[in-house]
């Protein structure tokens, strides 16, 4: 056991704690019975099987408000594991539900048995026919699948406002569309082909010729069924009209009937009952899109009403007008939008009444795109608004065409459900609920609505498609409080009548039956359609394997089971609805653990009671799982919709492992850090000569000795030392302070790189331009602190920044220079990560300094001023997360593109994860976070590799086996007389 191992009780909440309802109990805590997992180990191996209490713990939540704890857990890696997991599951009388990103809102993501992962190994975009059709993998996020799209001026139809989490595989098991999608952009109209796994493990491709002929000799029985439903329906003449009526407007309760009448064979029908069928038919593994144009020309207007049922009446008018997405946010949305980002914080003081209309049209070119304008701004000069307008001139210039105000705009209304959940009370459970009326009907939809929720004490939020007659509406209660319980199923119960009855609408309109409708299908449908669809599931499902209860339900309080309690966890994390948005960011989201699942640890934890057996487990795993393998990069926060940063989270509890004895350490080497860096840079020097394979032996054994978390792997991808001696500068012609990071005076640049090194170059590049720089003579011994504070030392963090920022005054005489920084993690350190750790009086001094990065500094003062003299043919970047943070990506690409003739940003370009040295403590982290990334870079030759951060660049490269090297480099060599 190594000398300095954490005790995992140092994670325990301190405070007693009463156990919640819904815990997990303590038969639970050693995780998938022993028989299951060794049954599951034998069939599939022991990479595929997940069985500890905790993995069991992070796949119970999803972004409902639902939870339920899975036996064990499947990372499916194939078809075949998919078709073994079924044939166990038939043979063993077991259950059986897929689940990709879990951003579903109605429990459709959750099972009780076999949980069986199809995000992980289920990624990939194939382009086909120039992009008119394009072949997806259903763990492919549809941000992801329209990035591929966008360079031949294409889409999918679908976007829901997950988008940037949701998959494409959940989308058309949900037939999930979103704001532009209505009836004719869904997954049901715009799927071309389905790829497949019936409950029996037959794989049916509907693309290829023979599936009809193949089907039938498989499953006889099943084709002879879905014929004669076939018939049976369209002989029923009343029946056929009913169907038809219902997708009239957006509908997703129940199966898609209309796929029988749509369909003329087995397979067609297939192919159309699949859409929808939420994990209860099959699992869907490839998905054959017909893509729809990527109209480029944009204009969007943010109209605010004195009441929804004013915005609600506008709705119409702005439909004839030809608008393709009329998006609705009451008053508690708009209010509750203050904690996005960028969105006005004079929202928080709106009359309650307010409502806003985000009203935007497409156009191929700009002409039509004028004359939608100029019909727009006619309806405009006809509205009762908050802020009228006086005339159709006036209105015109309520429109903007301006990219970045319209993203602000879209922004807002994408964080509807993160935003209105973030700001619910603490202890609540979010309810989100859709449901869609014909559209003429929407202002009276909407008075009732209101009424309903008041009635029932609820304050609730609502936006929604208006355009569509679609809206959404979120609620709050205490599941642990039976009462608020019962309140809430009143409320159903209530809601549920008045959209059928009186407005005969759907009880989903885009979100899914779920769990929380399934108890109220006949209610819309009436018996003999859901007798249908309980003959249909019967047909494809005989054995009931496919996820139980979520389409189909009998139990009449079915949506009263399992509602999980939230439990007040610590500030920074408290506001997260488990929405899931952070995954696809997290670089340890496919080795370890996500920050959704992080934060849903943490909570399973306070509803134990204090050393619970589970408890214990999960503190067991959590130090690993969750705290080691976080990379701590922080940009869970950019993804989140309201900013949680589970990073500073993960930051939070290394402090509290860390001893009294680690802690004065650290501060001691922050103290002496001239001569820790002297130290360290000598030991690269000597590592040069000593040789790779006996450093990775020594760092080894010391590893097991200490601590993996506190000594690093020797990598031989770690380049040289740099030069003892920072290029000579001048002070009294100096433009800028140019401050050299430490991890660019210790380290040198790759092994047999030509030229100038990193601070040489900048120099060069500075003087050449007319931009002279000094470089300060006592910078060794000064730091960014990140080094620190990305381990959670709070004494050593508060040292290093107190110190910077001391001698950054001095050296920028007062603030009159800007200081340049040549490391994007070290700038972000400097210009924001010190501040909390600042005495007032150093505080006030940062107030007072312009901290700049490398890349900002030559992209906006040096690249105008020099000439180009020579290019090479091909690059490709690396974005590292600390450039999202401070918003310069486009600094680096300009750079790039400034000396290359083609300039490549990886599609799955995101954080490599080596975060100063966390890659070489956990190199496992940054195998994984990077693996897609790599396989895009290392498909194809490139000229020039381009970074800006040398630890980012070091992880590159072992993760590529490229060299990587500065942005700067490449622009001094491509502008060298």
């Amino acid at each position: 056991m190594p000398v300095l191992e954490p005790n995992p009780r140092a994670l325990r909440a301190g405070t007693k704690r009463r156990a919640a309802p819904d815990r997990v109990p303590d038969l639970q805590s050693r995780g998938t019975p022993k028989h299951l997992r060794e049954e599951l180990v034998a069939l599939l191996g022991p990479d595929r099987v997940l069985w500890t209490i905790s993995d069991l713990v992070k796949y119970a939540s999803d972004a409902s408000p639902y939870r339920f704890v899975p036996q064990v857990v499947v990372v499916a890696q194939d078809v075949d594991d998919v078709s073994a997991v079924l044939s166990y599951a038939h043979g063993k009388g077991r259950e059986v539900v897929f689940r990709a990103a879990g951003t579903s809102l109605n429990g459709q993501a959750q099972g009780e048995d076999i949980l069986v992962d199809v995000r992980r190994h289920w990624v990939g975009v194939e382009v086909l026919d120039g992009g008119a059709r394009a072949r997806i993998l259903p763990g492919t996020t549809v941000v992801r699948a329209n990035a591929a799209l966008a360079p031949y001026g294409r889409v999918l139809g679908p976007d829901p406002a997950s988008a940037i989490a949701c998959t494409v595989g959940g989308v058309v098991a949900n037939n999930a569309s979103g704001m532009t999608a209505g009836t004719t952009r869904d997954s049901y109209r715009t799927v071309s082909s389905l790829t497949f796994v019936l409950p029996s493990g037959t794989v049916v491709d509907t693309a290829d010729p023979a599936a009809d002929e193949e089907l039938a000799r498989a499953e006889p029985r099943l084709c002879a069924g879905l014929l004669a439903l076939k018939a049976e329906i369209e002989a029923d003449a009343e029946l056929t009209a009913r169907i038809r009526a219902k997708y009239a407007i957006k509908n997703t309760n129940g199966y898609r009937l209309d796929a029988f009448l749509d369909g003329a064979t087995p397979v067609e029908i297939l192919r159309g009952l699949m859409v929808g069928s939420e994990g209860t038919f099959g699992f869907i593994s490839e998905v054959v899109f017909d893509t729809v144009p990527l109209d480029r020309m944009v204009s969007t207007a943010l109209l605010f009403f004195p009441s929804l049922t004013a915005a609600a009446a506008a709705v119409p008018r702005f439909d004839e007008a030809g608008a393709l997405a009329v998006e609705l946010m009451d008053g508690n949305t708009l209010r509750a939008s203050v904690r996005v980002a960028g969105v006005p914080a004079d929202w928080a003081e709106l009359p309650g009444d307010t409502t806003a209309l985000l009203v935007e049209f497409r156009a191929p070119d700009a002409r039509t795109l004028a004359a939608y304008e100029e019909a727009a701004a006619r309806v405009v000069a006809d509205l009762e608004l908050v802020a009228p307008v006086a005339s159709v001139a006036d209105a015109c210039n309520v429109f903007t065409r301006d990219a970045g105000t319209v993203a602000g705009y879209w922004k807002a209304r994408r964080a509807f459900v993160a935003a209105v959940g973030g700001s619910r009370p603490s202890g609540t459970t979010l309810i989100t609920e859709d449901f869609a009326v014909p559209p003429a009907r929407l202002a009276e939809a909407c008075a009732e609505l209101l009424d309903l929720q008041a009635r029932h004490g609820f304050d609730g939020a609502v936006a929604g498609h208006a355009a569509h007659g679609n809206l959404h509406f979120l609620l709050a209660f205490d599941a642990a409080d039976p009462s608020d319980v019962e309140r809430y199923a009143a409320f159903m119960d209530e809601f549920c009548k008045l959209t059928v009855e009186r407005f005969d609408g759907s009880l989903k309109a885009e979100h899914a039956t779920g769990r929380n409708i399934a108890p109220f299908l006949e209610l819309e449908w009436g018996p003999r359609a859901t007798e249908l669809m309980w003959r249909t599931k019967e047909l494809i499902d005989p054995d009931g394997v496919l996820a139980p209860r979520v389409v189909l339900d009998r139990d009449p309080q079915g949506h009263l089971r399992g509602l999980k309690t939230i439990p007040t966890v610590e500030a920074v994390a408290d506001p997260c609805i488990e929405c899931g948005f952070c995954e696809p960011t997290c670089p340890s989201a496919d080795l370890t653990t996500s920050p959704r699942q992080r934060i849903a640890l943490r909570r399973e934890m306070m509803r134990q009671a204090d050393g619970s057996p589970v408890e214990t487990g999960l503190l067991e795993s959590f130090g690993y799982d969750a705290v080691d393998t976080c990379a701590g990069d922080s940009t869970c926060k950019l993804a989140c919709p309201v900013g949680i940063d589970t990073g500073a989270l993960m930051r939070g509890f290394r402090h509290a492992r860390h001893s009294p004895r680690e802690e004065r350490a650290a501060a001691l080497a922050a103290r002496n850090f001239r001569s820790v860096e002297a130290t360290a840079r000598l030991a690269v020097a000597a590592a040069e000569r000593i040789g790779d394979r006996v450093l990775e032996r020594a760092t080894g054994l010391a590893r097991r000795a200490v601590r993996p978390d506190l000594v690093p792997e020797w990598l031989p991808e770690i380049p040289g030392a740099a030069a003892r001696r920072l290029p000579r500068t001048h002070r009294p012609a100096a433009v800028a302070v140019y401050y050299p990071a430490c991890v660019n005076r210790i380290f040198g640049d790759p092994e047999g790189h030509p030229g100038p090194s990193l601070p040489e170059a900048v120099v060069a590049l500075s003087a050449r331009a007319g931009r002279p720089v000094w470089v300060p003579d006592d910078v060794a011994g000064t730091c960014c602190a990140t080094i620190w504070h990305s381990k959670g030392y709070e004494r050593g963090t508060e040292v290093m920044a107190n110190r910077i920022v001391a001698a950054a005054w001095g050296w920028t005489a007062g603030g009159r220079l800007p200081l340049v920084v040549d490391a994007s993690s070290c700038t972000l350190g400097i210009a924001r990560e010190v501040v909390p750790y600042l005495t007032e009086e150093n505080r006030t001094l940062h107030a007072g300094l312009t901290v700049t990065d490398s890349l900002v500094w030559a992209a906006d003062e040096l690249l105008p001023r020099l000439d180009v003299r020579r290019r090479v043919a091909s690059a490709v970047v690396h974005p590292t997360c600390s450039m999202r943070h401070l918003g310069d990506e486009d600094r680096l690409t300009a750079l790039a593109r400034a000396c290359a003739e083609e300039v490549v940003v990886p599609v799955d370009a995101g954080c490599c994860a080596f975060a100063g040295d966390r890659g070489m403590l956990h190199p496992e982290l940054t195998a994984s976070a990077t693996a897609r990334e790599a396989a895009e870079v290392t498909s194809r030759p490139f000229d020039a590799h381009l970074c800006a951060n040398r630890m980012c660049e070091i992880g590159m490269d072992r993760a590529t086996g490229r060299t990587y090297h500065s942005a700067l480099i490449e622009l001094e060599r491509a502008t060298r007389p």
